[in-house]
């Protein structure tokens, strides 16, 4: 029996996912894809989960795709996990980086080493991508005649210029993650990104979870909406929220000079 390649823990509802092949700069495996939808889906379905920080273990956050390994599986084992799923939309190698934006809670990447094909769309999935300066970022596909194709594109699109999305992706370059931050890729960048990111994750923990939960969906649904579909979400998730439990407690700590104290979640 293989061992795990990716590792989950959960302490006081954060979930920290770790990529845990180190010896191989944590490159993806068909098994790793596996394991990280199905720990994205277990997540999903805890009501007291509040964020989860995305890392990797040892030298770099991912290299990308282990092409030596993937070609060991076989050409079935690679279909089918190349075949979509019709109730998702995904298939597994998409299904890998796209199940963080299904989560209800913030997703926040600490990018270090390398941050490469898969593992860059991978850290594009998260809401929050935290890099080390000299992190390496590349949307290497286009070194191996390929294009992005595990969310990617979708991600990029979000994120980036037409014009830079298509030079990143067409000459497969790499750049730090000082200019990854400049040019939309990583939110920020810090010398100590772990640290970094568990600073984002403690102001988020200060705030309702529901709101939270809210502003992510109304931002990933809507963001390219038209005005009228976007001002009746905002309706819908602001009079769910003035009659939440959470919004309550807020405004009763308020009063008392009080931390809230949240309970958990009220929609899924």
């Amino acid at each position: 029996m293989p061992s795990s390649t990716v590792s989950c823990q959960v302490s006081d509802g954060v979930a920290r996912v770790r990529l845990e092949r180190p010896d191989k700069l944590n490159a993806l495996t068909l098994d790793t894809l596996d394991e990280l939808v199905a720990t994205a889906h277990r997540l999903r379905r805890d009501r007291s989960l509040r964020a989860v920080v995305l890392s990797g273990a040892g030298r770099s956050f991912c290299a990308g795709l282990d092409f030596g390994s993937v070609a060991e599986d076989g050409q079935l084992a690679v279909l089918r996990r190349f075949a979509p799923r019709p109730w998702r939309g995904t298939n597994t190698f998409q299904e890998a980086c796209w199940a963080w934006r299904r989560l209800p809670v913030p997703v926040v990447a600490v990018v270090h080493g390398h941050c490469l094909g898969g593992g860059l769309q991978i850290a594009m999935g998260a809401d929050f991508r935290i890099t080390a300066p000299d992190a390496q970022w590349s949307v290497l596909e286009g070194k191996w005649g390929l294009v992005p194709d595990m969310s990617g594109v979708r991600t990029l699109a979000q994120q980036l210029g037409l014009d830079v999305a298509k030079r990143l992706t067409m000459t497969g370059e790499t750049v730090s993650g000082t200019e990854a931050v400049r040019l939309g890729l990583a939110t920020q960048s810090a010398d100590d990104p772990a640290a970094a990111a568990d600073e984002l994750v403690d102001q988020l923990l200060t705030r309702s979870p529901d709101a939270v939960a809210a502003a992510k969906r109304l931002f990933d649904t809507r963001w390219s909406a038209s005005p009228r579909r976007t001002f009746a979400r905002e309706r819908w998730e602001q009079a769910v929220l003035l009659a939440a439990p959470n919004t309550g407690r807020i405004r009763k700590a308020a009063r008392s000079s009080a931390p809230a104290r949240f309970s958990p979640r009220l929609l899924p």
